[in-house]
């Protein structure tokens, strides 16, 4: 009987690994379906993009619509504002909540369950209630319409905070002791062997913190008035909205979606494997 019941239980975990399958694949391509209109999209010429019933794989690849845009949106300026504004913040976010983290981890000082509490309280304060105190401390420092004032209010985030400190428990104490008792300071120990051990949670963070930062579109709207310090969202959220310029600019649009995505995805494909690895391993302790 025993027998007969395991062989009945590999048979129906034998169906339903397809089905599984199955639905994952639906979700996915779902989930897919919108980005992959707009890459494809962006090559398609205005007969295809404009075709009932719509066309999903272009016929005419075309690069029209990235060359009208560069004429019309000066994008290396916009490109650039975004490069230099997410990697000062994912830069930030590295050292300054690696510092934090290894500190609630590793070091014991009065204190250290309190500020763990204020960084899971900050957890839970939403991020567009504090749009109104960051834009009025930024403008009282007169830092708007600088990069200074899109990077110093996202140089330090709980989350950052939170993730490295979980995955700094799994650090062995005796590890930091036996430095500690060679004569080892706790800068030496903290740059020379922690953070090469936690190379996977700086990559997770790296990739959470840019995507973060590449994408914000409100607050660098509301910190810049200057058209010099746009990012690319924010210019590609005002040319769709000017009517003088975006008339008949979908597949423009379409184009500069790709290149806003296009970066985000070459950081997470260079960093993928490190990526899911500080995911699974950040909460094992």
């Amino acid at each position: 009987m025993s027998g007969t019941r395991a062989t009945g239980i590999r048979g129906a975990s034998r169906l339903r690994r397809p089905a599984v399958y199955v639905v994952v694949s639906a979700g996915l391509l779902v989930m897919a379906a919108p980005f992959l209109w707009m890459v494809l999209s962006a090559f398609k010429t205005d007969r295809e993009l404009t075709a009932s019933p719509p066309v999903w794989i272009p016929t005419e690849w075309t690069f029209h619509h990235f060359t009208e845009l560069l004429d019309r949106l000066d994008m290396p300026l916009y490109f650039m504002n975004s490069v230099i504004v997410a990697v000062f913040v994912t830069v930030c976010n590295l050292v300054f909540c690696s510092m934090l983290g290894y500190a609630l981890a590793k070091l014991d000082f009065g204190g250290r369950s309190k500020v763990f509490a204020i960084v899971l309280g900050a957890l839970m304060v939403p991020g567009n209630l504090m749009l109104l105190p960051l834009f009025v401390l930024m403008s009282r420092l007169q830092l708007i319409d600088s990069y200074a004032g899109l990077v110093l209010p996202f140089a330090a985030g709980a989350v950052g905070v939170f993730l490295m400190r979980q995955f700094m428990l799994s650090i062995p104490d005796d590890l930091l002791e036996a430095a500690r008792l060679d004569g080892a300071g706790e800068w030496f120990i903290f740059w020379r062997i922690v953070m090469p051990l936690v190379k996977p949670a700086l990559a997770t963070l790296s990739i959470l913190t840019f995507l973060g930062s590449w994408n914000n579109f409100v607050w660098p709207l509301i910190a810049t008035n200057d058209p010099g310090k746009y990012t690319l969202p924010v210019a590609l959220a005002t040319f769709a909205t000017d009517p003088n310029k975006s008339a008949g600019s979908n597949g423009m649009l379409m184009a500069g979606s790709f290149l806003v995505v296009l970066p985000v995805l070459i950081v997470f494909i260079a960093l993928q494997r490190h990526f899911t690895q500080g995911i699974a391993t950040a909460g094992m302790k």
